[in-house]
């Protein structure tokens, strides 16, 4: 049975894995060239239109949600548009405020500094990144104890977008400094569709429109994962039929990759049997649901829960986490009876 923890590991990880790689000349490179995200891209395309307009830098960026709903393809398309350089960091890679002033002070006019996983910043790193975004300068400290002075650099305008998936825990000092906060959310069936039919044309794979859907309903809404599974049907075609991804074709790859007609795993589904069978359908705690499951209880709310809760599967109310009808219903379990109320006696 697929272990929640090895997320990484599974077909429907939304998380970066090796293979994904691949998918780097298929990102689209304009934001007239990328599907979905509607709302986010029209904000964005103001933003871009204003900044050009007045030759400044870009305004800082967050783009909060999910993980592979294309943050980072923002960010490689809003350098692309504004013709600038774009430096790639993370949270984690940043360790010491020296790191983040090596970065800072290695950065262009108009430069794009992307930082992923920016929840994940040390307070540190942080104290230096708040002037620096504020009033392009980075205080220094030279020497230590009584010899020890301040100095201040200039830095030029630049712009930083943040990604994260936990925007909660981005502290509120940092928040404040984002001229622009946008959430990108699960994409919809007719979006995934499109994404399927360009990438299968780009990488020349013969697939109809029935196939096309097959996988687009599996995706789980997330781009990624979409190209993932379509790599994976392709592979199928060329060794289990004619090369040419149809609906029974991409079916058939898809439930032997374990994946069912709404992108469930075994892992989301030994979720919701935890909640139904050892709990009654909940409410239940996250932190009793993992003991229950021996995971971890940040990888079941950031790895299965956002689907879940996406689909309708899970409630969250203030005594904890309840399936719901349709998830008793994709399980081909019967829900149980609402309480009938009693009659008042005579």
């Amino acid at each position: 049975m697929p272990d929640v923890t090895q997320s990484g590991e599974r077909i429907i990880s939304s998380y970066v894995r090796s293979e994904d790689s691949n998918d780097y000349n298929l990102r689209p490179r304009l934001l007239k060239e990328m599907i979905g995200q509607d709302r986010v891209k029209e904000n964005l395309a103001i933003l871009i239109q204003a900044a050009k307009a007045r030759g400044e830098a870009l305004d800082h960026v967050l783009l909060h949600g999910p993980p592979g709903l294309g943050k980072t393809t923002l960010a490689h398309i809003l350098a692309h548009e504004m013709g600038v350089n774009l430096r790639i960091t993370s949270g984690p890679a940043v360790e010491r405020a020296g790191d983040l002033a090596a970065i800072l002070t290695n950065l262009d006019r108009g430069d794009i500094l992307f930082i992923d996983e920016i929840h994940r910043l040390g307070r540190a790193v942080e104290e230096i990144l708040y002037p620096a975004m504020e009033d392009f300068a980075l205080d220094l400290t030279i020497g230590k104890g009584p010899t020890a002075r301040s100095i201040r650099l200039s830095l030029p305008r630049f712009t930083v977008v943040g990604a994260t998936t936990r925007l909660a825990l981005l502290t509120a000092p940092l928040r404040a400094r984002f001229g622009a906060v946008h959430r990108l959310d699960f994409y919809e069936p007719q979006a995934m569709e499109l994404i399927v039919e360009r990438a299968g044309s780009m990488l020349e794979i013969g697939i109809d429109a029935q196939g096309i859907g097959e996988i687009a309903c599996r995706a789980r809404g997330t781009p990624r994962v979409a190209l993932r599974l379509l790599r994976r049907v392709r592979d199928f075609a060329e060794v289990r039929a004619d090369g040419r991804i149809t609906r029974p074709v991409a079916s058939e790859a898809l439930a032997l990759l374990d994946v069912d007609q709404l992108g469930l795993d075994d892992s989301d589904r030994r979720v919701l049997q935890t909640i139904i069978s050892k709990f009654d359908g909940g409410p239940v705690g996250l932190q009793t649901i993992a003991a229950a499951m021996s995971e971890e209880p940040d990888t079941i709310m950031d790895v299965v829960e956002p689907y879940l809760l996406q689909l309708g599967f899970i409630d969250r109310t203030p005594q904890g986490r309840t399936a719901t009808r349709l998830a008793y219903e994709h399980l081909g379990l019967q829900p149980p009876k609402a309480p009938q109320a009693r009659l008042p006696e005579l």
